[in-house]
C-alpha cells in the first residue's frame, strides 16, 4: 500500500495512492486523518487525480527527527576513508549514527538549495524507514512490528564542510538537505531493497545498490537507535547509503529510485 501526503489547492492532507483498473491511471483516494493514529485511518470517498490540476505530492512526513547511518555499506566505508573522513578503510564494528532537524526535510519536486558557503555537495540514495508507533527499547526480532513503511531518500551532504567541521551538523543538517518521497509504501522487501540514482539522466551505477548489503540490518538499526532514544510515530531512519558518489551542481537533476518504492526527483538550485 502506497501512502501519500499532498497538497489540493493549498492544503495539504492524505491519501492511498491507488490504481484505477479501467483507465490504469493513479489517482489518490483521501484520507480521513493521520496514518499515524491509533485508529486507522479511512479512505473518505473522495478521490484526485494524482497528476490532476492543484495536486502537488508533499514530503510524505515531517518527522519530530531523523536518524542516519553513516558507513553502513562497505563501498561506502572505504569512501569515507579515501576522502579523510574517517580513520578506518572498513566499516566500524559499532554503529555511526547522527541526525537531522525535521527543517531539512523537502518532497519530490522541491528544489535542494547548494548554500553559497560549500563548494563540494553529495548526493547519497538510500532507503529510509518511516516508524508507525513507539519504539522504546525493542528488540530486533519487536523492530519491524514498529514500522509503517519505506520511502526513498537523498541524504546530501556537504562533503568539504564534512572534512573540516568536527560535528557533522552544518554538512547534513542544512535547509533542503534531505528530500523525502514520493510516498509511503508499506509492502516492501526491505531484506532486498534495489536502489539506483540518476543524475541529470544518466545512470550513476557507482551510486546503486541493496539493502541485502547493509552491514546493520534494518531491525538492528531500529532496536540499537531505540536504546537510547523514543522513536515516535513518523521518525525517519536513514538507513545508510551504497556508495556515496558524485557531487551535485546548480541545475542538477537528482533523482533515486528504490525498486518497490518509485522515485524522487529534485532539482539543484543556488543558494544566496
Amino acid at each position: 500500500m502506497r501512502i501519500a501526503r499532498f497538497s489540493h489547492n493549498g492544503t495539504p492532507q492524505y491519501a492511498f495512492v491507488q490504481s484505477d483498473k479501467s483507465s490504469g491511471r493513479d489517482y489518490l483516494a483521501v484520507l480521513d486523518g493521520y496514518p499515524f493514529g491509533s485508529q486507522p485511518a479511512r479512505p473518505t470517498g473522495e478521490r484526485f487525480e494524482l497528476d490532476g490540476e492543484g495536486i502537488r505530492l508533499l514530503a510524505p512526513v515531517i518527522p519530530s527527527k531523523i536518524y542516519g547511518l553513516a558507513k553502513n555499506y562497505e563501498a561506502h566505508a572505504r569512501f569515507m576513508h579515501s576522502q579523510g573522513h574517517s580513520h578506518e578503510e572498513h566499516a566500524p564494528r559499532d554503529m555511526v549514527v547522527f541526525m537531522k532537524p525535521s527543517t531539512s526535510v523537502i518532497g519530490p519536486d522541491d528544489p535542494i538549495v547548494m548554500p553559497s558557503f560549500s563548494d563540494d555537495m553529495n548526493f547519497e540514495p538510500e532507503v529510509a524507514v518511516v516508524i508507525g508507533r513507539i519504539a522504546k527499547n525493542v528488540t530486533e526480532a519487536e523492530a519491524m512490528d514498529h514500522v509503517l513503511g519505506f520511502t526513498c531518500v537523498n541524504d546530501v551532504t556537504l562533503r568539504d564542510l564534512q572534512g573540516s567541521d568536527p560535528m557533522w551538523t552544518r554538512a547534513k543538517g542544512f535547509d533542503t538537505s534531505c528530500p523525502l518521497g514520493p510516498w509511503i509504501e508499506t509492502d516492501l522487501d526491505w531484506r532486498d531493497a534495489r536502489i539506483s540514482f540518476r543524475l541529470n539522466g544518466e545512470d550513476v551505477p557507482e551510486a546503486n545498490g541493496t539493502t541485502a548489503n547493509l552491514i546493520h540490518s534494518i531491525p538492528e538499526q531500529i532496536a540499537r537507535i531505540s536504546s537510547f532514544a523514543t522513536l515516535l510515530p513518523g521518525d525517519v531512519i536513514m538507513t545508510g547509503t551504497p556508495n556515496a558518489y558524485g557531487s551535485l551542481h546548480p541545475l542538477d537533476e537528482a533523482q533515486v529510485t528504490v525498486e518497490g518504492i518509485g522515485s524522487l526527483r529534485n532539482v539543484v538550485v543556488k543558494g544566496q
